[in-house]
């Protein structure tokens, strides 16, 4: 998260995250597919590097940022690329992460404590959306990145998908494809991939979320809805939507997955 949110809330939200983004079929999945854009992104950036520093017998790492970092999964994920490290507003979110020895720092997505052309690739995967000024926060983005370099960006699609877990995250919104690309057109950016994810339970949940709204009866969090028998074939099932994204775009889904670079 990027902004400030009541302690109790704050407290509850990043226990839960920290005890389910390892297992949840939803986090499982979506690393999965973040892994797959990210090894392509991780190529592109490094092709002109390895011209520049051909005569070194020692290429530097990728310098990768994670704005919203979280718990710190993603960031474990990220390392695999290059030297990651994150950014988030929570003391309890880093917290978590400094307890996997992960690298950290607060601060804010509108304002990143970072020196301008810091970082290869930046990423926002599910953090946008909690923004107040979601303009900044993507402007910010572009001007630590490097010329040349990447941001991939993960958000949630379709207002009328709105439920537990946007109410309880404090989101702001969720975007058509359209909204998020001329956002990042607007900081600056131009977009290289757009495509919905999570095509393959958006039917389900989207039947949930509109039996939720119809009968009033809500979970305390969805990401506790842990249907621990298919929770594992669940995340197999979502993570192979990598296999399709890398063919083509989805027409819709549950969320967006954007892959933008600065020029």
């Amino acid at each position: 998260m990027t902004y400030p949110l009541p302690q109790e809330m704050q407290q509850h939200t990043y226990a839960i995250m920290d005890r389910v983004e390892d297992s949840h079929w939803w986090f499982v999945g979506r690393r999965a597919i973040l892994e797959s854009f990210l090894g392509g992104i991780a190529e592109e950036v490094r092709a002109p590097a390895a011209m520049l520093e051909a005569e070194k017998s020692v290429r530097a790492p990728l310098r990768i940022l994670d704005v919203g970092c979280g718990t710190g999964a993603n960031l474990e994920m990220l390392a695999q690329f290059g030297a990651a490290e994150g950014v988030d507003v929570s003391d309890d979110a880093l917290e978590f992460c400094r307890k996997k020895g992960l690298k950290v720092q607060k601060g804010l997505a509108e304002t990143l404590p970072y020196a301008d052309e810091t970082f290869d690739v930046t990423t926002a995967l599910d953090v946008v959306e909690h923004l107040d000024d979601d303009i900044a926060g993507l402007k910010e983005m572009h001007r630590v990145t490097k010329a040349g370099g990447h941001s991939l960006i993960f958000v949630p699609a379709f207002m009328w998908l709105w439920g537990v877990q946007d109410d309880i995250s404090n989101h702001r919104i969720r975007y058509t494809k359209k909204q998020i690309v001329e956002r990042l057109e607007q900081a600056g950016f131009r977009v290289e991939r757009a495509t919905y994810a999570n095509f393959t339970f958006f039917a389900p949940i989207l039947a949930g979320r509109t039996l939720m709204r119809l009968t009033g009866i809500k979970p305390e969090s969805e990401n506790n809805v842990n249907v621990s028998a298919l929770n594992g074939i669940f995340g197999k099932i979502f993570s192979a939507e990598r296999f399709i994204l890398d063919r083509m775009n989805f027409p819709f889904g549950v969320s967006i997955v954007i892959v933008a670079r600065k020029q």
